[in-house]
């Protein structure tokens, strides 16, 4: 019945060609499956579900399985001139994800100096950050203990040497990981301390494995394979400014999308931000004037990780099972190079 697989994934050096490709054919789908890898960076799990969306409504096709994967633990290092062959003396290696994943190629930084000069532009501190991961961890903590996440998380079974039992994976363990404690005493990973610092390790998302994705079906295909849609996908949008800018890059596509729609931020139930810093989300909410007990009310990507061809896809699937019947759900996340997606769904 899947006619086609469109997957993000961002650091795809040393998996081996076409990943969607191998996403496709290991879950036992079709081999006469369409199969596309996306990568926009941050975004890429939620672009995926915004091509999906268009090939449905052009009636390219009736049934998409869209998502993102990323495997951060496996990614490797580049030996930048070993192909031509080194000469005497050192050489180095480059961490393949800060190459390809979080440096900021136009002005040459990493993507967490970019957060520094947001904090500084909209004067979100270091407190102000800390205590939003803690809200994060803590939220993310009760979700995940109370069964809220357990709806869409599936288990996943790894192998063992012969004779020992496989080890399932069957919750997030991030959450568990924080210490309150050592928040205010950890150094800033970007920015030296005494030259205002503010984004830590503490309130920065982590580096992860995940994989995420959803089933889009035209109506027509819904009802002849007799299943119930949760949700529908109202619009989406896309937005570009400043590379070093990225952070706040969320408010235009979400102000987009509800001009598009028609719709004021009043009518949106529920939002998720992408937390690839805490000062994104603070600084997002800050330029929409959005109310914070409204966003990102399960935790996020400070607390639960942020894999980065995944996170786009996680957040509209769990604004999929957070919402109640009849309303609306906003989500939207950063990307590299200055770039954001916004997705709106409502919940059926």
């Amino acid at each position: 019945m899947v006619q086609e697989v469109y997957m993000g994934n961002v650091l795809q050096a040393g998996i081996g060609q076409a990943p969607a490709r191998q996403a496709a054919i290991g879950a036992g789908l079709p081999i006469s499956t369409i199969c596309t890898t996306v990568n926009k960076v941050c975004a890429s799990g939620m672009k995926t579900i915004m091509l999906a969306a268009q090939s449905l409504m052009l009636g390219a096709q009736e049934c998409i399985v869209a998502g993102g994967m990323e495997s951060m633990s496996n990614v490797p290092y580049y030996l930048a001139k070993g192909r031509a062959g080194f000469g005497y003396g050192h050489q180095s290696v480059e961490d393949g994800i800060i190459k390809d994943g979080l440096w900021d190629v136009y002005n040459q930084i990493h993507m967490g100096v970019c957060a520094e000069d947001t904090a500084h532009k909209y004067g979100i501190t270091r407190l102000d950050q800390d205590e939003y991961a803690k809200r994060s961890y803590r939220l993310a903590a009760q979700a995940s203990e109370d069964g809220t996440l357990a709806k869409e998380i599936v288990a996943v079974s790894i192998p063992q040497k012969k004779g020992k039992p496989d080890t399932v994976v069957k919750y997030d363990e991030e959450y568990l990981k924080a210490d309150f404690e050592r928040f205010g005493s950890l150094k800033p990973a970007f920015k030296k301390e005494e030259e205002g610092g503010t984004v830590t390790a503490a309130n920065a998302s982590s580096l992860n494995d995940g994989a995420a994705a959803c089933v889009l079906m035209t109506p027509k295909a819904a009802r002849a394979a007799g299943v119930r849609p949760l949700a529908r996908i109202v619009g989406f949008a896309d937005s570009e400014v400043a590379p070093i800018d990225f952070p706040t890059a969320p408010a235009g596509a979400m102000s987009k999308l509800l001009k598009q729609c028609g719709l004021k931020k009043e009518d949106i139930s529920l939002w998720e931000i992408n937390e690839a810093f805490a000062v994104v989300v603070l600084a997002n909410i800050k330029l929409m004037e959005l109310n914070p007990s409204l966003v990102n009310v399960h935790g996020g990507a400070v607390a639960l990780g942020h894999p980065i061809g995944m996170s786009g896809a996680r957040i509209v699937g769990h604004l999929v099972h957070s919402l109640e019947k009849g309303q609306l759900g906003l989500a939207s996340i950063c990307n590299g190079g200055g770039g954001a997606s916004a997705v709106l769904i409502e919940k059926l």
